[in-house]
């Protein structure tokens, strides 16, 4: 794809009649070159960021449409699926328990032993108000969800539940402002 910068750089080559080898510094075209690298420099962050921001959403529903592909079913119930909960708010146990193991008595805790925990504490503590999930109760959005091909767009046609440790089951909403 494009970017400005290589669409400026064409702009200001067919303009010069040719390849662009010299510029002023402070000549218009290489301002405009300049200002087209800072927009795709500030392009990528912010789509990075976004990546960022989608991923534990993105791994929830691969999770789940995994799990319904591994068993060959398109519902499941609640027993079921609140033990896949629990295998997946303690997926990051052992490597935590290694960098934990790892580390010398008298230290501090490292980065990484950090954010496990806290991603391990912050999973624990949604299951215990309503973990979200997509909606794998139905037949129908089980369907759906067997049909996800990874597209960010697809997921919105997806229903989502809450679910919480002591077995309330509630309507969710797509969560497009990313998961906390």
């Amino acid at each position: 794809m494009p970017t400005s910068l290589h669409k400026t750089r064409k702009a200001i080559s067919k303009k010069r009649g040719g390849e662009v080898n010299a510029l002023h510094a402070k000549s218009r075209d290489s301002k405009r070159l300049r200002m087209a690298h800072a927009r795709d420099i500030r392009l990528d962050k912010l789509a990075s960021a976004r990546s960022k921001k989608e991923e534990p959403i993105v791994d929830r529903i691969e999770y789940f449409h995994n799990q319904l592909k591994e068993r060959d079913v398109t519902s499941l119930e609640l027993p079921e699926v609140q033990n896949l909960i629990h295998n997946f708010v303690h997926q990051y146990d052992e490597e935590f328990d290694e960098v934990k193991k790892a580390r010398r008595p008298g230290r501090p805790a490292s980065t990484r032993e950090d954010l496990l925990k806290r991603k391990i504490d912050t999973l624990e503590e949604e299951y215990e108000k309503g973990f979200l999930i997509p909606n794998v109760f139905d037949e129908e959005n089980g369907q759906k969800l067997l049909g996800y091909e990874g597209s960010w767009a697809y997921l919105a046609t997806i229903a989502w539940s809450k679910v919480s440790k002591a077995g309330k089951i509630s309507n969710g909403d797509f969560p497009s402002k990313g998961i906390v």
